[in-house]
C-alpha cells in the first residue's frame, strides 16, 4: 500500500508543522487541509507561514468532490475534536488510515467509534518546540511523530513509514505504542499544566527550583497511577521524557501556556483531568494534579468553562 492523498484536519501549530514539510514532498493537490469556508477565506487572506515562509497549502471544504485521503491527520486540539470528526466525514473511505495527533490517551478510540478502529493507528507527536501566533509558526526543534499497532494492521505502518520517509518527518515506529502515549501523557501533566500555571516557559521548567518541583510532582503522580493502569512506567521512563525536555529550546513555551495566555480554551480535562478520574477509579488522591486542574480552569478563557 502507498500513500498518496493525505487529508489534515486542524491548522494548529502541530497541523502546520507537519502539513508545511508534507507539502514540500507530494505532488500539488495530493495534501488537502480541510476546513470550513470561513476558516479558509482567512487562511488565503492573511497566509499562513511556518518559520517565516508562507505555507503552499491546497485547502478543501468537506462538501468539495473528490475520493477519500489514503491517510487522514487529526492535528486539531481536543475541544475541537468533535467539529473535526464531522468536517472528516468526507475524506473516510474503506481503506483510509487514520492517525491522531491529539494529546492525552482517548482521542484514537473516540475517532474509531466514529470511522472503525481497523483504520486507527495509535501515535504520539513529541519533542517539538513550536510556537504559534496568530497565522504564524516558529521552531526549532521539528520533534518526532511515534506510532504502532496491531499486527493485523503491519501494512498500514509500513505505509505511514514510507510517506514519513520520503517527507522527511522524522518518525518511530513503536513496538510499545500505550506506552509511550502514556510517557507523553506524563511529560505534558508536568510540563504543559506547569508552565500554564507559572507562565514560565520551557525555560522555567528546565532549571532547578520550586516550579520544576511543581512539574515532578504531577509526573510522578502518574507514574503511580500507570501502575494501577497495568502500563507500570519507571523511573526510566520519566528521565527519558525530562531528556526530550531538556532537547527543547528554552526561549519555547508549551501549547497550554500558549493557550492560558491567548484566552482559549485548554486541554486540561486531557491531563490532570484524566488523572483525577482515573485516580477517582482506583482511590487515590493526586493533590498536586488537582492544584493544577483548579488553577487552570479559572485562568482559561470564557469558552473553557
Amino acid at each position: 500500500m502507498q500513500i498518496k492523498t493525505v487529508s489534515i484536519i486542524g491548522l494548529g501549530a502541530l497541523g502546520i508543522l507537519f502539513g508545511h514539510r508534507l507539502s514540500e514532498s507530494m505532488p500539488a493537490g495530493s495534501l488537502r487541509i480541510v476546513a470550513d469556508k470561513a476558516r479558509i477565506e482567512k487562511y488565503r487572506r492573511e497566509g499562513v507561514y511556518c518559520n517565516g515562509k508562507r505555507c503552499d497549502f491546497n485547502y478543501c471544504v468537506p462538501e468539495d468532490s473528490h475520493e477519500p485521503a489514503d491517510l487522514i491527520i487529526f492535528a486539531v486540539k481536543y475541544p475541537g475534536l468533535e467539529e473535526a470528526l464531522e468536517t472528516a466525514e468526507s475524506q473516510v473511505g474503506p481503506q483510509t488510515i487514520i492517525i491522531s495527533l491529539l494529546n492525552g490517551i482517548s482521542s484514537e478510540e473516540l475517532i474509531g467509534n466514529r470511522f472503525g478502529m481497523e483504520k486507527v493507528l495509535y501515535s504520539v507527536a513529541h519533542g517539538m518546540d513550536a510556537v504559534r501566533e496568530g497565522n504564524r509558526l516558529v521552531y526549532e526543534h521539528m520533534g518526532m511523530i511515534s506510532f504502532g499497532g496491531e499486527a493485523s494492521k503491519a501494512d498500514k505502518i509500513s505505509a505511514v513509514e514510507g510517506l514519513f520517509r520520503q517527507a522527511g518527518i522524522p518518525y518511530e515506529v513503536s513496538g510499545d505504542i500505550r506506552r509511550k502515549m502514556w510517557g507523553k501523557l506524563m511529560l505534558n501533566v508536568g510540563v504543559n499544566q506547569t508552565a500554564a500555571v507559572y507562565l514560565c516557559g520551557y525555560e522555567g521548567l528546565q532549571k532547578e527550583g520550586p516550579v520544576r518541583e511543581v512539574m515532578l510532582g504531577a509526573m510522578r503522580e502518574v507514574l503511580a497511577l500507570s501502575e494501577k493502569e497495568e502500563v507500570r512506567l519507571t523511573q526510566a521512563d520519566l528521565d527519558y521524557w525530562l531528556g526530550v525536555l531538556n532537547g527543547v529550546s528554552p526561549r519555547g513555551k508549551p501549547s497550554m501556556q500558549q493557550d492560558v495566555e491567548a484566552r482559549r480554551p485548554t486541554e486540561v480535562e486531557l491531563f490532570a483531568g484524566t488523572v483525577l478520574r482515573l485516580g477517582e477509579k482506583h482511590g487515590m488522591d493526586f493533590p498536586v494534579n488537582r492544584m493544577l486542574y483548579e488553577r487552570i480552569k479559572a485562568l482559561e478563557g470564557p469558552a473553557g468553562r
